[in-house]
């Protein structure tokens, strides 16, 4: 399980990313396509074309983590592009763990998908 301050920063880049880039290439991304820093500290999340898959890139002030997710069957909610400026949707940390337990955002209830048996 990923814990999260409530003090930390997280962006979601609102459009889908290359799943197959990792440390250099989600670094970049942040520069070229967030215009941020990587290193300030902020997590920022990343998903793919089919949303089924998310990437968060985090410097803990030592070095680069990247952690992933790949659901089993459904997808994750995610902001449209023109929800916000820079292409990058800041959230709490409460919303970036919502999001990655299965709770759609927009309603507060979980995905159909997500439903345990």
């Amino acid at each position: 399980m990923l814990t999260l301050s409530g003090s930390l920063r997280v962006f979601l880049a609102l459009e889908p990313c290359d799943m197959r880039k990792s440390f250099d290439g989600l670094h970049a991304e942040v520069i070229n396509r967030l215009g941020d820093d990587p290193r300030s500290g902020a997590v920022f999340v990343f998903t793919n074309r089919s949303r089924n898959l998310l990437k968060l890139l985090h410097w803990d002030g030592s070095g680069l983590w990247v952690h992933a997710k790949r659901l089993e069957r459904g997808t994750y909610r995610w902001p449209k592009p023109g929800d916000a400026k820079n292409g990058k949707l800041g959230l709490e940390p409460a919303a970036l763990a919502m999001l990655t337990a299965g709770i759609d955002l927009r309603d507060g209830m979980r995905r159909a998908w997500y439903e345990r048996e």
